[in-house]
């Protein structure tokens, strides 16, 4: 190999943010280094870097550390976990003694501090020395509990840098130290000295003038604030925890005889007709292995239902409510709950290979990302501290020369160092985003990043494959015609019986139509095989064709007009047409055709009333494309492609100006998925249409192509307008704490709650249906 340099990539868990800037301090420092490049996500608390050779994981985390944070290294950075391994744990799951130690902190904090604003804000009870009580009360809570804000200012300083906690933390301590100048060294500290309080910036003597009550405020606010933000985070992390919480634990596996794994493994000899069931850890799983799942116990891992029939619910993995009947033959996904019959299945995938880890995979990956609203976001809080510490000295070194008023000008500088924070510019996207793909994984939809948002609000065409996207992928029968004298349940049972014996997709709908409206089918001796052109045998003592009509025509057998005109229709609507013949005469004709799902006319319909024209793309020929076209409502139709003119369709659609979005399953519809502004890969489908698509449906309906816009656009919504009020709140608020009209103390309650109203406002996307 030659060429590129080879990249690699990990996943660092970063410690220690406090706010956007924090973030944008790190993401710069890492790309300054030769080969990396790295985003951190102040959010979800993760570095995704990419790298190449002669880097290593341990410069990067020393990279990390020495900009004042943690990194903490993953077991296996450079690989996908390997089977039975568990997932790598997220960083949004904050441990509970955390959260616990902050609760801890700001119950403390708001016990000392109430008694503090009480006695500053009503001069009624302000008693003799009751300054000094405010000091000991409040001494505490500036000390202590704006520790964590003291150590990260201290930390940034050390590195040159300036974070939202050097301005909290030089907001606090200057109005804590000018309190202490007042008590001590002023007229504050005066038997008998009263103050009120005042929304505003008042003119006051400054000697006499303390702030206890700003800084044991400020920080009990933004220890609120900071709590009530952890919270949140977690709770919009817990769609992503509940789905990788899913998975079985243990699992009864199949053992041979002597307690070997033999064909088990999947590395060898035959498969064991019985076996002894064991309880294993579901790591011990390897394809090929079987396990049992008995009623109402979790699948362990994909797989192949190798015994029994039951029903399968899979709404936690797919937010499909309606339980689905599998047997011999069906494929089962893990984590899905088996609700009736007991299963015998093949393991097929396993740990990082399993659907269950895949999706989490791409969920984790969309909330790490970052668009370009959001990067424009992270640069201008990384600017925006400076800029704040220039505005508070000019704040400060103006209203002086202006007022000459000390008090006023120290208050008006303290707000304007509080009400700055941009925590909440920084958690507008992100926050947003972790639910939204949280609650889609719910849904059975999988955003794959930021920029996906931002295509499905221009999207004005949708592209929808036929086979497998609208129609099920599967030949079944739609109609049988029966010949004048002929019981349509004598023909569909001799037919059915006959076609049984065959593997030809034609002949197996056949069969399941048959068996569907007449029961259970007779067994058919000297069953033949006619290539091209059908099959014969005898059932029931009668000797039976079933196949085109080029077959009874070869065998001497003349339809009459009512059944030529029913092959002529079935033919002409796309489908494909079956004679049915025996004792030398024509005795029906059976449509067989590739089923329009029962939902895609419903999915249609909501395609449309979100604004979008839906045009039907296939490879197959025009008839039947029309035929489908017309049954599920699509007025424009592009029939007889090939894979390659699909990709030009795309492109020539989009030099039209429109925008384009495509639905497709198959490894035909890649290129085009990959090509389309947008691309929707049903989850039904191949592994390559699942990884061109920009948006994957875990379901087989098409109705959550509709589901997934409509959730893509909620969420672009909830990320402008939690933009507008960060940016907002910052520009309107600046100027009033400048202008003194603004008590430090108050700008300290609007700025925490500045940043637990964005986070509020995401989490509302957790209701969304």
């Amino acid at each position: 190999m030659s060429g590129a340099p080879a990249q690699a990539r990990v996943e660092l868990a970063i410690g220690g943010m406090t706010c956007a800037s924090c973030a944008a301090r790190i993401e710069k420092k890492l790309n300054r280094m030769a080969g990396v490049a790295a985003t951190v996500n102040y959010a979800t608390e993760k570095a995704r870097i990419s790298y190449e050779d002669g880097v290593s994981v341990a410069d990067l985390i020393a990279t990390v550390e020495k900009t004042g944070y943690t990194a903490e290294r993953p077991a296996a950075p450079e690989s996908r976990p390997a089977a039975g391994e568990p997932p790598e744990k997220t960083p949004e799951e904050t441990p509970g003694e955390d959260l616990a130690a902050l609760r801890h902190r700001l119950a403390v904090c708001s016990a000392l501090t109430v008694p503090v604003i009480v006695l500053a804000m009503v001069p009624a009870l302000q008693f003799t020395g009751w300054q000094w009580l405010s000091l000991a009360l409040a001494a505490p809570v500036v000390v202590w509990g704006g520790l964590p804000f003291h150590r990260a200012a201290w930390t940034n300083l050390r590195h040159g840098a300036a974070t939202m906690d050097t301005l909290v933390s030089l907001g606090t301590l200057a109005a804590f130290g000018w309190s202490l100048w007042a008590l001590f060294f002023g007229d504050a500290g005066m038997p008998g000295m009263r103050h009120g309080f005042d929304l505003t910036v008042a003119s006051t003597a400054g000697p006499s003038q303390i702030y206890l009550e700003t800084a044991a405020g400020v920080t009990a606010f933004l220890l609120l604030g900071r709590y009530l933000e952890a919270r949140s985070k977690r709770k919009a992390g817990a769609a992503l925890r509940a789905l990788l919480e899913l998975g079985a634990k243990d699992v009864t596996a199949l053992r041979g005889e002597g307690g070997e794994r033999g064909a088990l493994s999947g590395r060898g000899g035959g498969r064991a007709a019985g076996g002894h069931e064991v309880r294993v850890p579901v790591a011990d799983l390897r394809v090929g292995d079987r396990f049992v799942v008995r009623p109402g116990e979790t699948i362990a891992t994909d797989g192949r239902v190798t015994a029994g029939v039951s029903a399968v619910d899979a709404s936690m993995l797919t937010g499909e409510s309606v339980p689905v009947e599998v047997s011999p033959g069906d494929g089962v996904t893990g984590a899905t709950v088996n609700v009736s019959g007991r299963l015998e299945v093949e393991a097929t995938r396993v740990g990082g290979d399993t659907q269950l880890a895949r999706m989490a995979r791409l969920v984790q990956e969309a909330q790490s990302g970052k668009a370009a609203v959001q990067r424009l976001a992270d640069r201008i809080s990384a600017v925006f501290v400076p800029v704040v510490l220039v505005i508070a000295v000019g704040t400060l070194a103006g209203r002086l020369l202006v007022s000459g008023d000390a008090a006023a000008s120290f208050t008006a500088a303290v707000a304007v160092l509080i009400i700055a924070c941009p925590c909440a510019l920084g958690l507008a996207t992100p926050t947003a985003l972790m639910v939204g793909t949280g609650r889609g994984a719910q849904l059975g939809i999988l955003i794959k990043g930021l920029e996906v948002l931002e295509s499905t609000r221009r999207v004005d065409t949708v592209l929808l494959d036929k086979t497998g996207t609208v129609t099920s992928g599967r030949m079944r029968l739609q109609e049988a015609v029966a010949a004048d004298g002929v019981a349509v349940a004598g023909l569909l049972r001799l037919a059915g019986a006959l076609e049984h014996a065959s593997e030809h997709p034609v002949a197996r709908a056949v069969a399941e139509g048959a068996r569907e409206r007449t029961g259970t089918l007779p067994g058919v001796t000297g069953f033949a095989n006619v290539p091209g052109l059908g099959v014969r045998g005898t059932v029931d003592g009668h000797r039976v064709l079933a196949g085109r009509a080029r077959l009874a025509e070869g065998a001497g057998i003349a339809l009459p007009a009512g059944l030529r005109a029913a092959l002529a229709a079935a033919e002409a609507a796309g489908r494909t047409a079956v004679v049915v013949a025996w004792d030398g005469e024509a005795r029906g004709v059976l449509a067989v055709a590739d089923a329009v799902k029962p939902t895609s006319a419903e999915a249609v319909r909501e395609l449309r009333a979100l604004g979008l024209t839906p045009v039907l793309l296939t490879g197959d020929n025009k008839a039947v494309a029309e035929a489908v076209a017309a049954e599920v409502g699509i007025d424009e139709v592009i029939a007889e492609v090939l894979p390659e003119d699909k990709v030009a369709v795309v492109a020539r659609l989009r030099a039209g100006g429109r925008t384009v979005a495509m639905v497709g399953d198959g490894v035909n519809d890649a290129a085009a998925l990959a090509a389309a502004d947008l691309g929707l890969a049903m989850g039904t489908g191949t592994d390559a249409a699942i990884e061109a698509g920009d948006l994957t449906l875990v379901r087989g309906d098409l109705r959550v192509a509709a589901e997934a816009i409509r959730l893509a656009r909620a969420t672009l919504a909830t990320i402008k307008g939690n933009l507008f009020w960060a940016f907002g709140y910052n520009v309107a608020a600046l100027p009033l704490a400048a202008a003194g009209l603004l008590n430090p103390m108050i700008a300290g309650a609007a700025m925490a709650f500045s940043s637990v109203f964005v986070v509020s406002n995401s989490l509302r996307l957790r209701t969304f249906t």
